[in-house]
């Protein structure tokens, strides 16, 4: 155990901070993957392979830990409104309109501008491809632009 975390763990954390942006992700997401190594039954065939599996249990892991919607902390887009925590006057008119979207635009802008997701990160989380949501964005921006009117980024 300790040859492999001497042998992979930077592999394993870079790939970690890649996906998750995240160090203490990172962190919970590294403990999981030597876990997983050493419940790991099999035997690998060289170094290679074994550092192949670490990549791959990596990535899996991140994704993983990403669609886990059970670490997040959700709040219903609505009930910002209803608390009141909107600054001011344009910041609640960008919000209503956001509301009127159809849902899987709603979701998208509430991800990319409220969560601070990027489009894959989001692709990751509903299980879309990457090219559909950066679609849905541009014409959740475009229906935003002429409700709004000027310019919406």
């Amino acid at each position: 155990m300790n040859r492999a975390v001497e042998t992979h763990a930077d592999m394993v954390r870079r790939i970690c901070l890649v996906h998750l942006k995240n160090e203490y992700d990172t962190e919970d997401v590294f403990q999981n993957v030597f876990m997983k190594y050493m419940l790991y039954k099999g035997s690998f065939e060289c170094d290679e392979h074994e550092k192949a599996w670490f990549a791959r249990v990596t990535i899996n892991a991140c994704t993983d830990w990403l669609r886990s919607l059970s670490r997040r902390r959700w709040v219903p887009l609505e009930s910002v409104l209803e608390e009141g925590s909107i600054p001011d006057e344009t910041s609640r008119e960008v919000l209503e309109a956001v509301l009127q979207l159809p849902e899987r635009y709603r979701e998208v802008i509430y991800l990319f501008y409220y969560e601070g997701y990027s489009a894959v990160e989001i692709a990751g989380i509903l299980g879309k491809k990457e090219n559909t949501i950066y679609t849905w964005l541009s014409r959740a921006k475009e229906i935003l632009r002429q409700k709004l009117g000027g310019e919406w980024a």
